[in-house]
């Protein structure tokens, strides 16, 4: 797949001034570079972002095998529009929640995909696990 240059972070963090994060130093150096992430919320942003720019292959390597779908395919038509993380809580030094709210279009109609997602990390990398939606 091509990779097409992206300046602000599909994820929506910001940093200490309000100021909306690069991608390279965001999320693009957990897609892009296997960096490990340091903790569950920046592996939930990233794959969030993945999923904006149809990164399959990082949603895929994210998803802890134990419930990782055989065949992953996106939505087609899907505009993201947002993320908002409500909650990121430690459960302990390997399992950790994170809540967040998605937006979305598809064929003009609003969407939102609110859910509280768990995680697992394993050999010092996160893997999402699973979620409930709200």
């Amino acid at each position: 797949m091509s990779r097409v240059p992206v300046s602000a972070c599909p994820c929506g963090r910001t940093d200490a001034r309000g100021k909306a994060c690069a991608f390279d130093a965001c999320c693009g150096r957990y897609i892009d570079h296997d960096t490990p992430a340091p903790d569950a919320e920046s592996l939930m942003r990233s794959r969030y972002s993945a999923f904006v720019l149809g990164r399959v292959d990082h949603l895929a390597a994210s998803w802890h095998a134990s419930t990782r779908p055989a065949d992953l395919t996106l939505e087609e038509g899907v505009k993201w529009l947002g993320l908002d993380v409500r909650s990121h809580r430690v459960i302990d030094a390997d399992h950790a929640e994170v809540e967040f709210v998605a937006r979305s279009r598809v064929a003009g109609r609003g969407q939102r995909l609110h859910e509280r997602s768990r995680f697992v990390r394993e050999a010092g990398r996160w893997f999402y696990v699973d979620g409930d939606l709200k």
